[in-house]
């Protein structure tokens, strides 16, 4: 994707590594749960983190951008942080330093109180939910694909605040990665000034909807805009 005019970051996005949930089938989509050091990167994970660190690392050298211009925001889950840390510690970056940020935002989505540490079997129950429409939650409680959608718009918009003229790796999950990459690429075409104004204009079925074709798999790392 290229880089918007409306946004003044360059951004690259990154799924967690394999995790322990992952390895176990468990839906862990709570924060209470999510920041827990038990359900952080498996063994795999790790290795698939580092990978991506030193592709990132690659990426930079290629486009002449300095370590110092480097900026990673993550989901405060123990997962994503500790995906965030691994590739940090390739670029020689430190998670604690200034140029690192949790964002809550970048959480995972909340698929609802039923789904918390249930067997991933009963995502397909969560998938029927979203083909009845972007704005269906899969129970009260749980988020849609639209809540994530804005709080993503949120999120994009407390970074541009932060962060000016970066290179910024994001650091989150399957489902906000899916969505995030199919809000971006609509805005393009959309009206208005600022990224969530723009967000809120595409906030529809039409576009929403096709979140799915932009998944990703674990420890993959792929340029946004």
């Amino acid at each position: 994707m290229a880089k918007f005019c409306f946004l003044g970051n360059k951004y690259w996005i990154l799924r967690h590594g394999k995790s322990i949930p992952n390895e176990k089938g468990l839906i862990v989509s709570s924060l209470e749960n999510g920041v827990l050091s038990e359900y952080q990167l498996a063994d795999e994970g790790v290795h698939q983190a580092r990978l991506a660190g030193e592709s990132f690392q690659k990426v930079l050298k290629e486009n002449n951008i300095p370590i110092e211009n480097v900026r990673i925001c993550y989901s405060p889950f123990s997962r994503t942080r500790h995906t965030a840390q691994v590739a940090a510690s390739v670029l020689n970056v430190s998670l604690d330093g200034p140029q690192c940020k949790a964002v809550e935002e970048l959480r995972e989505r909340f698929f609802g109180p039923s789904f918390e540490l249930q067997s991933h079997d009963k995502y397909a129950e969560i998938w029927d939910h979203d083909e009845k429409g972007p704005f269906m939650k899969p129970e009260e409680g749980g988020e849609s694909v639209a809540d994530v959608a804005s709080r993503l718009a949120t999120a994009v918009e407390a970074i541009e605040k932060d962060f000016q003229g970066c290179a910024v790796l994001v650091v989150s999950h399957g489902d906000p990665l899916q969505i995030l990459q199919t809000i971006i690429s609509a805005t393009d075409k959309a009206p208005g000034g600022d990224f969530k104004t723009r967000v809120e204009a595409v906030k529809v079925p039409s576009i929403l909807s096709q979140h799915r074709k932009f998944a990703l798999n674990t420890g993959e790392l792929r340029q946004l805009v």
